[in-house]
């Protein structure tokens, strides 16, 4: 990566999110926030060195995004495939913007990370008696490159994994605990966290945990938009908390929304059933009302192409049709192999009443995967000392403009690997636990009631989805502006008397940090006046390498305000914090 390394001369005031001074605290070498594949890997590997690792998740360890993923892990390991051409498939996927050496570095040591995790005790397919690894294909991929586990069950199979060794290990994990905001010494390096506990256990309500490093692996923020494959859990805490804390993210515009989500009707909200890419690499097809393959002709892989492109075809044909949802069609594939490879999908289908087997099943775009984040170098640290981040909260340069399918569970392999090989160079084992210091002025972030949960989703689907343009995006602006205000007026006293101030508590804490992801996510859809990847400009239909094949880094101010600027090109700059050694 490119660039000078992001330097703080003196701690900044801290913005935080009203909560009760932390009631507990435990000492620990690292604390690792989230328990998907990327956390539950670098926790794995910080413990294996000997550091007191501590991992905290929002729910029980196996409710992150993780076990929903279906498809599979991509990597270069069938017979013919090499890291090469994974790396130019994800190349043409991430529409220029992708950091090359950050792709290059995924693809080479993807391989050796997936056996590691074999090692680990996940269990993939085989494809023969002698325990070849089955593998498959998805959109965008020229080669047969996806693991899978049971059938189309393969985020479940790795998080079992994980989930046992890390109990094996006897890892220290509070789980049921939201993450508030994080704690930095007398010199703004990382001193930990505040987190809530939710119920009773070892400790319960807000505490703090003091670690030099903190690893931020939280998933993604597609509860931000009323219909998404993304668990209730997925609310931005990681990327907000590091807005907050004054670390940079880059690139909230690109919002991948994968094509194939069962159609549950036009106001159906919150988590919906996602129908693999993987369905399609074995031969469904996609059709609207009248039987037609709309994707033949759109792009040299029909149904394959990259997801940005598939829900295009799908949003278009939609908007052509006057319809609400298009087919995906796999009758052919016949009973036993919908059974057998897609056990999951088939039950999911079912429960709402389509048999895949007799019947085309119904499907729209929804919101999927986050391809930016919080900005990190390759070794996942942040611009903020003692930060790190990983998996799909993190902005890596991996996914540019659009994730190639099933890059993610790879990306949150490969890269909490290298973090915990970071860390553990520059934090020894055993080493007194940071001090927090109290900043010399504090700054609470106006609450939201738990309510405007709902008018935040509203105004991003609206605004902000498939679809955008200036006028779409000005009115979600407007409606965000109007939540803030309202916010603020209630805590100050100044809105009207039945408009309560919001209690803390964890519906108000992360409606707030939905309200502050949103925020950034609309500014840069509004400045990137293109059409790239997953973001869709309808008054700017075209691709803009002259002005546009860059990067948005965004900051928050400590008045709240947005700090944003762009990169010179498409590799994304140092983040390395001055002090440390690259």
């Amino acid at each position: 990566m490119t660039g000078q390394p992001s330097a703080r001369t003196a701690p900044r005031p801290a913005i935080r999110l009203p909560a009760p001074a932390p009631g507990w605290a435990e000492p620990a070498d690292v604390v690792v926030v989230g328990s998907g594949v990327a956390g539950l890997t670098a926790a794995l590997r910080c413990a294996a060195a000997g550091l007191r690792t501590v991992v905290v998740t929002k729910a029980r360890l196996d409710d992150g995004s993780t076990r929903w993923a279906q498809g599979g892990i991509a990597a270069a390991l069938g017979e013919g495939d090499t890291p090469e051409q994974h790396l130019d498939d994800t190349l043409v996927a991430g529409a220029g913007l992708c950091d090359a050496d950050a792709v290059r570095l995924l693809v080479t040591e993807g391989p050796d990370a997936v056996r590691r995790l074999i090692d680990t005790g996940a269990v993939f397919d085989k494809a023969d008696a002698a325990g070849t690894i089955a593998l498959t294909r998805e959109g965008g991929h020229h080669r047969r490159r996806i693991a899978h586990a049971g059938g189309d069950a393969t985020g479940a199979e790795i998080s079992r994994a994980l989930v046992e060794a890390v109990r094996a290990r006897a890892i220290r994990t509070v789980e049921n605990a939201l993450v508030l905001d994080l704690l930095t010494d007398a010199e703004g390096r990382t001193a930990g966290v505040t987190l809530h506990v939710m119920g009773e256990g070892r400790h319960d309500g807000v505490g703090a945990i003091h670690a030099p490093a903190v690893v931020l692996a939280t998933g993604g923020m597609g509860q931000v938009f009323s219909a998404t494959t993304n668990p209730a859990v997925s609310t931005g805490d990681g990327v907000a908390l590091a807005l907050r804390a004054g670390a940079e993210v880059s690139d909230l515009e690109f919002v991948q929304f994968h094509p194939t989500v069962l159609f549950l009707g036009a106001d159906a909200e919150g988590q919906q059933p996602l129908v693999s890419e993987a369905v399609r690499g074995e031969g469904a097809y996609l059709v609207d009302a009248g039987g037609t393959r709309f994707m033949v002709g759109r792009h040299e892989l029909a149904e394959l192409a990259p997801r940005d492109i598939v829900a295009k075809g799908i949003t278009g044909r939609m908007l052509e049709q006057d319809a609400e949802h298009m087919y995906l069609d796999g009758r052919h594939f016949g009973a036993e192999m919908w059974a057998e490879r897609f056990p999951t999908i088939l039950a999911a289908c079912r429960a709402h009443g389509i048999d895949p087997v007799t019947e085309p099943i119904p499907v729209a775009p929804a919101a999927h995967y986050a391809s930016g984040g919080i900005r990190t170098d390759r070794s996942g640290r942040t611009t903020l000392p003692g930060l790190y981040a990983c998996g799909e909260t993190a902005c890596t340069g991996v996914h540019g403009a659009n994730r190639l399918a099933s890059n993610s569970l790879l990306e949150g392999l490969v890269y909490a690997e290298r973090i915990a090989e970071a860390i553990v160079a520059a934090h020894p084992a055993g080493a007194p636990a940071p001090v927090p210091a109290e900043p010399a002025r504090t700054e609470t972030i106006p609450l939201l009631a738990p309510e405007q949960r709902f008018a935040i989703q509203r105004a991003m689907t609206r605004g902000a989805g498939v679809l955008r343009s200036e006028a779409s995006l000005a009115e979600a602006a407007e409606t965000l502006s109007a939540l803030r205000a309202q916010a603020g007026d209630a805590t100050a006293g100044g809105a009207p008397a039945e408009a309560k101030p919001a209690e803390p508590g964890v519906e108000s804490w992360e409606a707030t940090n939905l309200l502050c992801v949103a925020r950034v996510l609309v500014d840069s859809a509004r400045r990137r006046t293109e059409t790239r990847g997953c973001h869709w400009r309808e008054d700017h239909p075209d691709r803009d390498d002259t002005h546009w094949r860059r990067h948005l880094v965004t900051r928050l101010n400590q008045d709240r305000t947005l700090s944003v600027h762009t990169t010179d090109g498409a590799g994304l700059p140092a983040t390395v914090p001055a002090g440390e050694t690259p």
